[in-house]
């Protein structure tokens, strides 16, 4: 469902997109419509609805949504929200981040061409995908200034994180996009949110979220979606609806709902997140910490992202066995995997998300990565203080 792009402010738009029929409707908070099967006019209207829908269109005015794994309408108010932040035409969601990543690649290689060119760091499921080549693709790893140099014939895509999970590398989007030439580049925004960073603006083809994180941010949904034009869209909406990996409605209705505070959200918990990088970077026991507030040497905080983000990761000094005493001395922080929730985690990534990433791209031993929630500041800063002190 493709989506009207306007000039409203993201804080607007994250309240009001979506919901422009409401009134109509005569109801003030979006329906969920948890068909599974939908009653056909006819066998003829039925059949073509069903061509329509399984071959990337969207539902034609007074049609038949068929079945849902084609098409949902709550789903398409979420997408059509989502698109609008973005800046996008379109957006596609799907039943988790990996789905929409698996979508990802399989439409952009659909046509025989399957080499990718990845900058790491990426998502440890990211990163694991493509390394073992589980679809088909031939993967080559470049830093951004090697992107260029690795473009093949072949080559369907360009991936890329920025901020960039675990250490919160940052990379130029625009440069990126201008490095790639023809070749579509699929950035993942889940760390920043379109709240911080509009990757569309600077030249992304698509742009790629884990919905569980940020956009949901309460730990009960899981989700994932891709912002892009309509063409784009058509063919992630033939590969969903041939392998069945449509966002459930309930969960497309809570992130729907997320959006109204996201921008809430995302500034408070990065107030909090610079806070606390600030206090750790000055830490006797903490060696380094990576965080865009700290290390941005391209000045891309203010050019490319209006703000820091709510991730950040530190080293504790001692490695791997200071890492795990410090993770599992927290109290208030809870040990866990995920970001962008309301409550702040702690997790060691090289065990953890990002355990199969080979060789020296693994996350150091000793890092630890915080994503920061919306509890006080200090009261955060107490619990590290005291995981800290069980170093000795």
């Amino acid at each position: 469902m493709s989506s009207t792009v306007d000039t409203r402010s993201v804080d607007t738009a994250a309240v009001h997109a979506g919901r422009a029929d409401l009134t109509a409707l005569g109801v003030h908070a979006p329906p969920i419509d948890l068909s599974t099967t939908n009653p056909l006019p006819s066998v003829t209207d039925g059949g073509e609805a069903y061509e329509t829908l399984a071959t990337g269109g969207t539902l034609p005015p007074g049609g038949s949504a068929v079945y849902q794994r084609l098409w949902n309408p709550t789903v398409a108010r979420f997408e059509t929200a989502l698109a609008e932040l973005e800046d996008t035409p379109a957006a596609v969601a799907f039943a988790s981040g990996m789905a929409a990543l698996t979508a990802t690649l399989l439409a952009a290689t659909g046509d025989g061409n399957r080499h990718v060119v990845a900058v790491r760091p990426l998502y440890g499921g990211t990163d694991h995908v493509l390394a073992t080549g589980l679809l088909g693709t031939d993967v080559t790893w470049a830093r951004p200034d090697q992107v260029a140099a690795a473009i093949r014939p072949d080559t369907a895509l360009v991936v890329v994180e920025t901020p960039a999970n675990p250490t919160l590398d940052l990379v130029d989007i625009a440069a990126l996009a201008a490095a790639a030439g023809g070749t579509p580049l699929l950035v993942d925004n889940t760390v920043a949110t379109p709240v911080l960073q509009r990757p569309a603006r600077h030249g992304a083809a698509l742009v790629l979220h884990s919905a569980t994180k940020s956009i949901g941010g309460h730990g009960d949904v899981l989700a994932g979606v891709v912002a892009c034009d309509e063409d784009w869209a058509v063919r992630l909406r033939q590969v969903r609806a041939l392998t069945g990996a449509i966002l459930h409605p309930l969960g497309a209705y809570l992130l729907h709902r997320g959006l109204q505070t996201l921008p809430l959200r995302v500034r408070a918990q990065s107030a909090g997140a610079e806070k606390l990088a600030a206090w750790l970077a000055r830490h006797p026991a903490v060696d380094r910490v990576h965080h865009p507030g700290l290390d941005d040497p391209a000045g891309l905080v203010g050019r490319q992202m209006t703000g820091t983000g709510s991730l950040l990761a530190f080293e504790v000094r001692g490695g791997a066995p200071a890492a795990a005493t410090v993770a599992a001395a927290c109290r208030l922080i809870t040990h866990a995997v995920s970001l962008g929730g309301v409550d702040t985690l702690v997790q060691h990534p090289a065990s953890l998300t990002h355990r199969p990433v080979t060789g020296d791209a693994r996350p150091a031993g000793g890092l630890l990565r915080l994503s920061v929630g919306l509890e006080d500041p200090e009261d955060l800063r107490a619990d590290l203080e005291q995981a800290l002190a069980a170093l000795g």
